[in-house]
């Protein structure tokens, strides 16, 4: 197996559309080329793919091992971009070494677990015992598939999650994490007589994982925005028409706006208002995020309706004062994020609401709803109707574990080096597994990516070639 052979794969699957919910496409293509080879395959109703090969010849008594990736995606594109994910192929470009999709998600997260598993699948001279892919629908979402799986689906007791984002890095524990959703009913009323509307937000920040990001000190649009506003209410006077911001709840908002109804004379204030805060988020994230840019239309169309002033106001107040990013950090793993929260996205629904997306993750089960309990308080202050969804647990770690200690020692024979063993903020099925497998022996590794969940996505192709070997190497070595 070669890393040839996985990037192979990987260009073939960002032709086929697989975002999070609509999974139906890579399915079939996963099932069909388990038919062509004559591969054992089994698919739950949840859409999660199992493909089973059996061991090579003499290593029949060797353990089963499973590898497992996700088959969905985070689908994000840069305004003004394109792209359609239903039909039209990721769009990707080496660069310095670097695999990079500029305008979209690239979807290595999890397409390149896809594409490893694919090509162990397929390599006839590696040898090793049985092995079961495992491919998990909708992780981005809610971890879906990982939540429907059947106690009876797997028969393996070492799993290698290929889910990882810093080759060198082996990991053996996870958060767990916790969605919060905020709606506010609001009442439309007539836009007041004589108004002008403007369009105001910000763009260009690097967004990216609310896990694995949320600790880089980067910008959330969402609040940024409410800072404006908030001071344009408590400085001149508008009405607010509409509202935007962010998207994917595993993602840190890169962009967000709202039309304003302005007297003609205060719009000169407003735009004060943004260019001041806009002065002070590029210093205040100068190093971190420095390419946030505002955004101002003057004279945009006049919406038939806007949002009550009071509702307007409750909803300003708390995007501004709503907790967003690290809560707490680790007592016991030094440079571990152990709480957070993500303000992830607001948006206008039918029947007169405003959505509030959110979410929290905490690698102890206590601190993370206490988190959530927080964000909750905050937006029933301001009026809002409170929901908790799609909690799942953490991964706790093992230093006992025995694949982990075949990895350890894979990688120093393959590079002359130890690897890094640590937990990871960011959520994996992994903890979910435990509960249906309480017996399952578990690793997270995978090659170097960077600003996944955001447009931009990279693949690192050296950190590919180590992944590889590294992989083939602790296959084998699974006697």
């Amino acid at each position: 197996m070669t890393s040839a052979q996985v990037l192979s794969h990987f260009r073939e699957i960002l032709t086929i559309p697989r975002e999070s919910g609509h999974e139906e496409h890579i399915i079939a293509y996963l099932q069909k080329f388990a038919a062509d080879r004559n591969m054992e395959c089994r698919t739950d109703e949840a859409g999660n793919v199992l493909i089973t090969i059996p061991a090579t010849p003499g290593r029949e008594n060797a353990p089963t091992v499973i590898l497992q990736s996700h088959s969905d995606m985070v689908c994000e594109k840069n305004s003004g971009v394109d792209h359609d994910f239903s039909k039209d192929p990721i769009k990707a470009v080496v660069e310095n070494g670097w695999l990079i999709a500029k305008d979209t998600t690239l979807g290595a997260d999890c397409g390149i677990g896809i594409a490893a598993q694919l090509a162990v699948l397929e390599d006839k001279d590696m040898p090793h015992g049985k092995i079961e892919c495992l491919f998990t629908t909708s992780e981005e979402t809610g971890l879906d598939g990982a939540f429907a799986l059947k106690p009876d689906f797997l028969t393996g007791k070492i799993l290698l999650n290929l889910d990882s984002e810093d080759e060198g890095e082996l990991f053996i524990g996870c958060a767990g994490g916790i969605d919060t959703t905020a709606k506010f009913p609001y009442t439309p009323v007539p836009v007041p007589a004589g108004r002008i509307c403007i369009r105001i937000g910000f763009c260009g920040g690097i967004g990216g994982h609310s896990g694995d990001d949320i600790d880089k000190g980067r910008s959330n649009a969402v609040q940024s925005l409410a800072r404006v506003l908030y001071r344009i209410w408590n400085e001149a006077s508008a009405t607010l028409c509409t509202i935007d911001g962010g998207n994917k709840r595993n993602a840190i908002a890169r962009e967000a706006t709202a039309v304003l109804a302005v007297k003609p004379g205060d719009a000169f204030a407003v735009k004060n208002i943004l260019e001041e805060v806009l002065a002070e988020l590029r210093d205040e994230y100068s190093v971190t995020d420095p390419d946030i840019a505002a955004v101002w239309e003057e004279n945009t169309d006049i919406p038939a309706q806007a949002i009550d002033d009071r509702t307007a106001f409750n909803l300003i107040c708390a995007l501004h004062s709503v907790p967003h990013g690290v809560m707490a950090m680790s007592a016991e793993v030094k440079g571990l994020v152990e709480t957070s929260s993500n303000l992830a996205s607001v948006k206008m629904q039918e029947d007169n609401i405003i959505r509030v997306g959110t979410s929290q993750r905490s690698s102890t089960n206590s601190l993370r709803r206490n988190a959530a309990s927080r964000i909750e308080a905050a937006f029933t202050v301001a009026g809002a109707e409170v929901t908790h969804e799609s909690e799942y647990p953490g991964w706790k770690p093992s230093l006992k574990s025995h694949i982990l200690e075949i990895c350890k020692a894979s990688y120093v024979r393959l590079f002359g080096k130890e690897p890094v063993v640590r937990a990871i903020h960011a959520g994996l099925e992994c903890g979910l597994f435990l509960d249906k497998y309480p017996d399952l022996d578990m690793i997270s590794f995978g090659p170097t990516l960077r600003g996944v969940h955001a447009p931009g996505e990279r693949l690192e192709l050296a950190s590919l070639d180590r992944f590889v070997a590294l992989l083939e190497d602790v296959i084998k070595e699974c006697k």
